[in-house]
């Protein structure tokens, strides 16, 4: 068997947004992924569901595998022809011992790539407003180990240069001997008024920062109690921050909230909270599958030339009747003769995604919004087609009836539950540590309830904000006990997010 290849791929210095696109590639076909304790784990969905993940970081502040254990392990799982990607926090020659597992490669004559990646002192200094350099203020920065000083005879750093240079200097994995390394650069010149940050988690929701000086960083670091993972910025350049912070000044950091759509479009809300500053936990409550039967629906789209209408309320119609009607041999033409209701711009802008123009965008997204428009219209006898999930409230069949319309309305999808809460979710919510909980549909609600049970969900649920993206969802939400504390008056995603904005602003 021939030898596979290792990537040793910088993950970046938290955010998982900040990994290169050729660090993505790797991932994305990796058999073996070996990952640090400072790798963000969200990046492992991006390998294969099959692919093998070993954790090599650290287990209650201790490496959970030493350095010579990760080396043969790449060697191993190459030599037996795997693709590994070797993830690792950060960049793996900047503090990142990567350039001691190239040499155990080399050495055991297996192939081998390095994908920089975002640095920790780049990604801390960009997230916390500090300039590593300014023309005005210095035009060097050096990247020293923290980790140096107190248990040697001897130190490898020119403490003398790096304290007189004048430029900033970044301390890595500094913290427990923060004390020593500044009284050091006291001590060989440096003024003790000098500007200091400490960036722990940085580019990370749970981001913390705390300014001092070199005379009392220690101190203030006592004081709170600041714990690694950070790095110690020292520099004029840190009077910036005042001025240049932006990540930390969003109105929704700090807060950790729940979203509860289903996995396959949890995504997207979630990226416009975390955009906000939120720490997102994803929980989903639904399940989207096929129905039972695609009988009745298979039975309309072959008649689709005989209708008059087709009404699709979501982006979950949209992709399931189209999916189906691919399936069955057939595209966008099928339509011609057809015209299409879509409600609200998200599911309309699906629609276009198809290539179909909606006839009909209601300006109410609810049922009742596609009523009040139909019932401007002649419908007598006229023949509408309305894809639905499984427990759709009955308002459009029932009410486009009672106007004359002859209306089939076949289940294009199934909302089902998971069996259970994601632990992290889970943990939070035993913690009391969640502000806010999401729900945008009367599923996602009804589920939570059926997964926990009603008196443990309202027991969990004491004192987080609900927010509820309509009317509809908390009715819900308040006939199984809930307050509702979030409600935007346009029942969209982006009104919800403008919504939570608003209340913690």
């Amino acid at each position: 068997m021939s030898n596979g290849i290792v990537y040793l791929v910088g993950a970046g210095p938290g955010d998982p947004a900040l990994i290169t696109l050729r660090g993505m590639e790797c991932l994305k076909i990796a058999e073996v992924v070996v990952y640090d304790y400072l790798a963000n784990e969200q990046l492992l969905n991006h390998a294969p569901e099959s692919a093998e993940r070993i954790y090599a970081g650290k287990i209650g502040g201790r490496h959970n595998q030493g350095q010579d254990e990760i080396n043969n392990v790449l060697v191993e799982k190459a030599k037996n022809g795997k693709i590994v990607v070797r993830l690792k926090g950060g960049d793996p020659f900047v503090f990142g011992r990567g350039g001691e597992e190239c040499e155990a490669l080399r050495n055991a004559g297996i192939s081998f790539e390095v994908v920089p990646g975002v640095t920790a002192a780049i990604g801390a200094s960009a997230y916390a407003g500090i300039p590593l350099t300014h023309r005005d203020i210095t035009a060097s920065v050096a990247f020293v180990t923290g980790q140096e000083g107190k248990e040697k005879n001897e130190s490898n750093i020119d403490w003398d240069r790096l304290s007189l240079g004048g430029g900033t200097v970044v301390f890595y994995m500094g913290v427990t001997t923060l004390r020593h390394n500044m009284q050091r650069m006291v001590e060989h010149g440096r003024s003790p008024d000098t500007p200091v940050a400490l960036v722990r988690w940085a580019t990370t929701p749970c981001q913390q920062i705390l300014v001092g000086t070199l005379a009392d960083i220690a101190d203030r670091a006592d004081e709170c109690g600041f714990k690694p993972p950070a790095v110690t910025i020292v520099g004029e350049v840190v009077s910036l921050r005042e001025k240049l912070q932006w990540f930390d000044k969003r109105i929704l950091c700090g807060k950790k909230i729940i979203v509860t759509r289903a996995a396959e479009q949890a995504g997207e809300f979630s990226v416009k909270l975390a955009a906000r500053g939120a720490t997102v936990l994803e929980c989903p409550t639904i399940r989207l599958v096929e129905p039972d039967s695609w009988q009745l629906l298979d039975l309309a789209i072959r008649d689709l030339q005989n209708y008059d209408w087709l009404i699709l309320t979501s982006g979950n119609a949209v992709r399931f009747f189209f999916q189906r009607l691919e399936s069955l041999g057939l595209d966008a033409r099928a339509l011609a003769h057809c015209r299409v209701c879509a409600l609200g711009p998200k599911t309309a802008d699906e629609v276009r995604s198809f290539g179909i123009k909606p006839d009909l965008v209601p300006t109410d997204y609810k049922a009742e919004g596609v009523v009040e428009e139909f019932s401007r219209l002649d419908l007598l006898n006229s023949r509408l087609l309305y894809p639905r999930a499984d427990k759709a409230r009955d308002v459009i069949p029932r009410e486009l009836k009672l106007l004359g319309a002859h209306v089939d309305s076949p289940v294009a999808y199934r909302n089902i539950f998971p069996e259970r809460l994601p632990p992290e979710t889970l943990f939070a919510l035993e913690k009391r540590s969640v502000d806010c909980i999401t729900f945008t549909s009367s599923s996602t609600v009804q589920n939570l309830a059926a997964m926990l049970g009603e008196e443990l969900m309202l027991d969990m649920l004491k004192g987080v904000l609900v927010a509820s993206i309509g009317p509809i969802t908390s009715k819900s939400c308040r006939d199984l006990g809930l307050k509702v504390d979030i409600e935007p008056a346009v029942h969209t995603l982006d009104a919800l997010a403008t919504a939570l904005e608003a209340h913690f602003g």
